[in-house]
């Protein structure tokens, strides 16, 4: 009987003290701003350099889209939050903010999975590596990855928005994040947060348990290694992938299938800046800018640029 006909929610975001919230303005919008660079800048040097066109930065540019698409679904939104000039956000604005967290969410899930695969056979097969990964074979694990993170993301946002709504319709999070908004709902969610989990453990699990797998491997191979150059040059690789792992993996499973998910407001909105800023902005630092061919392709821009001026 209280059910209402819901055309917006209202973002609480975070902490109602002007000062505080100008000060987090100022230091998500640093954050941002490197997101943005960072990854573009990544995107570019890939594109422009054809020492750069291999399987390993193939997938990695396929990353930094994802990162870039991910930060401005939620952060803008928020940014004005901040500002206090846009706390409300229609529903179907809402929609689209779930429908498209999930979908880069699911799809960044599958990306990680097939980079570590593309480690796997670059280290433990070298030989075989340019065969094995060749361009259909890329570009099929790339499509796979963008069209199971639609597929997904598309089914939960649709079962999730197409619940009744009671008002007061206050969301208590920066961006219409799907366990935040299933608290308003009218109804008995259980369906709902059971396919959750469901997905959690498709997405989440079973590649972390794949990528795992493929390390072992590849510790084992890194182990009949003699050569320090060659220990070296493998543990840059790598350890920069696994600590982009680390992050999103590590992350998304204390937020989703951790003791009481769900249930704590403050741990959500930490943890979703997590995904929505600091993993994006520091993804270009960890995999890209600290190896040695993308700052060669870096230089190699900047000399262009100078040139040109001059």
């Amino acid at each position: 009987q209280n059910e209402t006909s819901v055309t917006e929610f209202i973002l609480l975001g975070f902490s109602s003290n002007p000062v505080l919230r100008l000060c987090l303005f100022g230091i998500f919008s640093v954050l941002y701003s490197a997101t943005l660079m960072g990854n573009a800048l990544v995107f570019v040097l890939i594109c422009l350099d054809y020492r750069l066109h291999s399987p390993m930065y193939f997938f990695l540019c396929h990353l930094s889209i994802v990162d870039i698409c991910y930060a401005s679904n939620n952060v803008p939104h928020m940014l004005r939050n901040l500002l206090g000039q846009g706390r409300t956000i229609s529903f179907a604005g809402c929609g689209t903010q779930i429908h498209l967290y999930l979908i880069f969410a699911l799809t960044e899930c599958v990306l990680l999975a097939a980079m570590s695969y593309d480690r796997y056979v670059a280290i433990c097969h070298p030989l075989r590596y340019a065969l094995i990964m060749n361009r259909r074979v890329c570009l099929t694990l790339a499509a796979v990855s963008w069209a199971f993170g639609f597929l997904f993301g598309t089914l939960q946002a649709s079962l999730a928005l197409h619940l009744p709504f009671c008002g007061p319709c206050e969301v208590d999070h920066f961006f219409c994040e799907i366990l935040a908004v299933l608290k308003l709902a009218c109804t008995d969610t259980t369906a709902n947060k059971v396919l959750i989990f469901a997905v959690c453990v498709c997405f989440l699990l079973f590649p972390l348990a794949l990528i795992l797998i493929s390390y072992l491997h590849i510790l084992a191979t890194i182990l009949r290694i003699r050569s320090a150059a060659g220990w070296h040059k493998t543990f840059s690789t790598c350890g920069s992938h696994l600590a982009v792992v680390g992050l999103f993996y590590g992350n998304a499973i204390f937020m989703y299938m951790g003791p009481g998910s769900g249930n704590s407001s403050g741990r959500e909105k930490v943890l979703s800046l997590f995904y929505s800023l600091v993993s994006p902005s520091l993804n270009p630092l960890i995999y890209s800018l600290r190896n040695k061919q993308v700052k060669e392709a870096l230089l190699k821009l900047q000399r262009r640029k100078r040139v040109f001026h001059s």
